[in-house]
């Protein structure tokens, strides 16, 4: 028994995070970047916190929508819970998605949803089916052997 107290991480972890990034695993395979990223170690593991409220809620929206639509892309069950490579998928490849329907030339989470805002005037409105391309063709890293 390795005596780690999972609960124990859990609780220093709330307690840490006032701004959980809903783009966290994203951001931690390094398939998208955020200016508004702030990384933190806890417990010889690494987390992400927001450092901007107003692009906090909007990243927040736009990942809330990503989920819904990407649920039929991926063939996902309303009930299912999500499946690592699955919500790699749907950040990941949502933004990067993003980022073609842009036609931007980087891959900055927040600096997208804004630009996207502009644009489409409303997350609600963005192009969702555009966006899709991005989750279905979208590839996680293959583990090293």
């Amino acid at each position: 028994m390795s005596g780690y107290n999972e609960e124990a991480y859990k609780q220093a972890r709330d307690a840490a995070i006032n701004r959980p990034c809903p783009f966290e695993r994203g951001l931690l395979s390094r398939c998208v970047s955020c200016m508004h990223a702030r990384k933190l170690l806890l417990a010889e593991r690494e987390a992400i916190t927001c450092g901007h409220e107003v692009s906090n809620q909007s990243c927040l929206v736009f990942y809330r929508a990503l989920h819904v639509n990407t649920r039929f892309a991926l063939h996902m069950d309303a009930n299912q819970a999500w499946p690592f490579g699955k919500e790699i998928r749907a950040q990941c490849g949502g933004v990067l998605g993003l980022k073609e329907a842009l036609g931007a030339d980087h891959a900055d989470v927040a600096m997208l949803v804004g630009e996207g805002v502009e644009r489409y005037g409303d997350i609600g409105q963005f192009p969702y089916s555009e966006i899709m391309r991005g989750v279905v063709h979208y590839e996680p890293r293959r583990k090293r052997v």
